[in-house]
């Protein structure tokens, strides 16, 4: 076996130290990518030409191997672990062999930075090497609305939590002295799709749309208080609209009475004005009538003079 992969090592030009700092490093952190620095660089070119010795060698321990040539990295698995996209080894299930536990607060952030990687993949927020930005205040909220946690308050405990992450790769962060500041952004890697399936994603999602709706309800449930307030607007503004009603009838009565009233003057006025007219037609007849039986008089005393007159003779010496 060591004489097949000491010529394997010559076709490429390579040793069998340089195989080895590649499965050392392999192990040791589990997770190989191109862009995080020049050795690792180095070593992600190394793995393509060595991919299929490197292959032989680790399946002969129960590993499996997650190569991703777009995003160009490189990712092992222990023997029986599930993960998300890959058929489960049936030949190592239950074995514990090269794993290693996260504490409560790196699951958590896990799972969060899986949360806003979703996030953003759905918006198309993801750059070439299918990375995404997220600012360490979105990471608090976050964390708030989906799990009711927060991050560590102390600097030290905070760096070591996001070391870790960034050790396995999931993020990468340029100076983790800015941990305390809420505007510092991070780099989220795709590898997070790989710790945290589909499945986990959209339970932790209904389990805070539940929430809301929970929340949202109690928040449309009404105390008494606001009850007897919304009853006693309701009755003043039934009052209100009471009087407005009681006061549009007395003043349609009052208008109906000034009406009456003007209707009433009118025709009083217009009936008196007609007794005076028919009195003063009176007073007239009776003058005329006054002064026809006058004139009739005078014109009989006259006609009785004449006639007394025309019976003496006339005296031709005067009297």
């Amino acid at each position: 076996m060591l004489q097949t992969i000491e010529k394997s090592l010559e076709k490429e030009g390579l040793s069998q130290r340089d195989l080895s700092e590649l499965l050392v490093r392999l192990l040791d952190y589990g997770v190989i990518c191109r862009d995080e620095s020049q050795i690792e660089q180095q070593l992600y070119d190394r793995y393509l030409r060595l991919e299929e010795l490197v292959g032989d060698y680790l399946t002969m321990l129960g590993i499996r191997i997650q190569h991703d040539r777009r995003f160009q990295f490189v990712r092992l698995f222990p023997p029986g672990a599930q993960v998300p996209g890959m058929v489960d080894d049936p030949q190592n299930t239950g074995a514990q062999a090269f794993r290693s536990r996260l504490n409560q607060n790196e699951v958590a952030l896990i799972l969060v930075l899986r949360a806003q990687y979703d996030k953003a993949l759905r918006e198309g927020m993801v750059d070439e090497q299918g990375c995404v930005m997220v600012s360490l205040e979105a990471l608090s909220i976050a964390m708030k609305n989906l799990l009711k946690r927060t991050l560590p308050e102390n600097l030290t405990d905070r760096k070591a939590l996001f070391r870790r992450l960034k050790q396995l790769r999931l993020v990468q962060i340029a100076n983790d002295e800015q941990l305390s500041d809420s505007d510092m952004w991070l780099k989220v890697r795709p590898m997070i799709m790989s710790y945290v399936s589909d499945q986990v994603l959209s339970e932790l999602m209904e389990e805070e749309g539940e929430e809301q709706e929970q929340a949202e309800s109690g928040a449309a449930v009404t105390s008494p208080e606001s009850d007897s307030a919304e009853t006693a607007e309701s009755e003043s503004e039934e009052e209100a609209d009471d009087d407005s009603d009681a006061d549009e009838t007395a003043n349609d009565e009052a208008a109906e009475v000034s009406a009456d009233a003007d209707e009433q003057g009118a025709n009083s006025t217009a009936a008196e004005a007609e007794d005076s007219a028919q009195a003063e037609s009176e007073e007239s007849a009776q003058e005329i009538d006054e002064a026809s039986e006058e004139l009739v008089a005078s014109v009989n005393d006259t006609e009785q003079e004449t006639a007394a007159d025309a019976k003496q003779p006339a005296s031709l010496f005067g009297e």
